[in-house]
């Protein structure tokens, strides 16, 4: 053997070697998690539960840093920019993975090539609320008032596009209803106007929504998707009045594409022990988060996942009739 190919064989070594090396000794400073909605927003809440588990654990802080604007885009397209180093990875929601790809005809990232899954974080789950003085307690008491006046009742959302618009227009599909939707540019005014009686409905989060509810401010008449939730186990599922209406929001760890594989697979496995934590299964299902994910919190069933919603979200939003814009 030469002595060029010799030095090659050995630095080759050397770099096969330096791989795990670097997870053994990652991290080594501050790690960012960028939020891409404000703080107190559910997904802020849920990364916060996490990242505390991941400091202590892992022995550097885990930055939260909120990032929100344009529909997820700003905080999103942040991450796709960034080093793909191992101190900068997305706590991304739902509607920026699988709801923004079909809502905008362009957008300045691509939620497959430019994002390496590392673990889905739990499930979001939303509440139809109504101002008390509303006389319905049911989903179908609601629908019977909408129908008995069209157009009188009006329910606020986070947006058309975003997942309680989604929500709310398949409800209207769906029950024939005519729910006039009113675009919110933040949860908190939503939730002002709903208690003050300038909107009747609303679609919050259950973790925003459960503070009002204990307070008697909002009545909770059904909650999304195919189940019941454990913090509201009184409250009706929408899909057990209407059978299509079937939507739930998510969360889901995503590195920038290029994160060493090694570094990923260790962050992945110790957000898996963060969500068997006794605190976090205590705590989760009271904020109205679901972590029960199955395989999804390794890399590989995050993408899987994340391939299906890719897909399921293509048609419902077709089949409400949405255009990107």
């Amino acid at each position: 053997m030469s002595g060029l190919s010799r030095r090659l064989l050995l630095a080759g070594a050397a770099l096969c070697l330096s791989v795990p090396a670097l997870a053994q000794s990652w991290p080594q400073r501050p790690v960012t998690v960028v939020v891409p909605q404000p703080a107190g927003n559910s997904p802020d809440v849920m990364c916060r539960l996490i990242t505390e588990k991941l400091s202590r654990t892992l022995g550097q802080p885990f930055v939260v840093e909120n990032r929100p604007g344009a529909a997820n885009l700003v905080g999103t397209q942040s991450v796709a920019r960034a080093a793909p180093d191992g101190y900068t990875f997305l706590f991304a929601t739902s509607a920026a993975l699988v709801t923004n790809p079909y809502t905008f005809k362009k957008l300045p990232y691509d939620p497959v090539k430019d994002f390496v899954p590392v673990a889905m974080a739990a499930r979001s789950n939303h509440v139809l609320l109504v101002n008390p003085d509303v006389k319905a307690r049911t989903l179908p008491d609601l629908i019977k008032l909408e129908k008995s006046a069209p157009g009188s009742l009006s329910l606020a959302v986070d947006g058309a596009r975003n997942l309680s618009g989604l929500i709310a227009q398949a409800i209207n599909k769906s029950a024939g209803t005519g729910f006039v939707l009113i675009p919110y540019n933040t949860t908190t005014n939503a939730v002002q106007d709903a208690i003050s009686g300038r909107v009747q409905v609303t679609i919050q989060s259950a973790s925003i929504a459960e503070a009002f509810i204990t307070a008697g401010t909002l009545r909770p008449v059904a909650v999304a998707g195919a189940k019941r939730i454990d913090s509201l186990p009184d409250v009706p599922a929408i899909a057990e009045t209407l059978q299509s209406v079937d939507l739930q929001g998510w969360f889901m760890f995503m590195a920038p594409a290029g994160t060493p594989a090694d570094i990923v697979d260790k962050l992945s496995a110790e957000i898996a022990r963060a969500l068997e934590s006794s605190d976090v299964r205590e705590r989760a299902p009271s904020l109205g988060f679901d972590v029960r994910i199955g395989d999804a919190v390794t890399p590989a069933g995050a993408k899987r996942f994340l391939d299906d919603q890719l897909v399921s979200s293509g048609k419902i939003i077709q089949g409400l009739g949405i255009e990107p814009e």
